[in-house]
């Protein structure tokens, strides 16, 4: 199922919620990171750049109630260290965004590094099963827990000379689908394709022109809306902001 969200409607109810982004210091997680904070959730935020994420915390309405720990989605021990001080100081998050992702510079397959490919799985494929290993049992003894995994329309089709960002993002979506059959009623795993935005990711493969696309921020006020909205009805859904 793959459905589109232009909804502004509501706050995904009265209630606070806890959200953990993974990738929350720059472009699109730290712009749905100052957006939840707005409107009274609490963030948890991780990144592998603290002075960044400390700037963000600075930022964030009532600073003293978020969490940005330094943590990298491509180490599983790192993760599952992340998870042990997030159950310590949050307990288990109501939501759960991994936006954590790179891509490799424009080039044909044949071209593209070996290293350079490999950060691209290693980010953005074994960096999603990293957090669902060890934040999908927690979700589970609390019988209740939304995930999103960030997509992309190219996850979707395909794009020459962005191959090896391509296959992770076919990766998430097969991912998602699998998982989301694997979890217990009450949990959803959705995959969510953000759109076309204005971000570094986006100048990397269409220099200038990126800026013609809308601003993390003006998405993040969509995102923010169908993110705290989804329910556990939800469960193997391919979304699209």
């Amino acid at each position: 199922m793959t459905t589109s969200f232009n909804g502004m409607n509501g706050v995904g109810g009265a209630s606070s919620r806890t959200v953990l982004i993974t990738g929350a210091s720059k472009g699109l997680g730290r712009a749905l990171a100052l957006e939840l904070a707005k409107r009274g959730h609490t963030v948890i935020g991780c990144s592998r750049t603290q002075d960044k994420l400390s700037s963000l915390q600075s930022e964030l309405s009532s600073p003293e109630n978020h969490l940005f720990l330094n943590a990298d989605v491509k180490s599983n021990s790192s993760i599952e260290e992340l998870a042990r001080a997030v159950m310590e100081k949050k307990g288990v998050p109501d939501i759960i965004v991994n936006n954590a992702g790179t891509i490799n510079r424009n080039n044909k397959i044949w071209e593209v590094p070996e290293e350079e490919f490999d950060t691209v799985i290693d980010t953005n494929v074994k960096g999603v099963a990293n957090m669902l290993r060890h934040f999908i049992p927690l979700m589970i003894t609390r019988k209740q827990g939304i995930i999103v995994n960030m997509s992309s329309g190219w996850g979707r089709s395909g794009a020459a000379l962005v191959a090896p960002y391509c296959a992770s993002k076919w990766a998430v979506e097969g991912l998602t689908r699998s998982v989301a059959k694997e979890v217990p009623d009450g949990i959803a795993v959705v995959a969510l394709n953000p759109g076309v935005i204005n971000t570094d990711m986006l100048a990397s493969c269409f220099g200038n022109s990126a800026a013609l696309y809308q601003a993390p921020e003006a998405w993040a006020l969509k995102a923010a809306t169908m993110i705290l909205n989804l329910t556990a009805a939800d469960n193997g859904a391919s979304l699209t902001v």
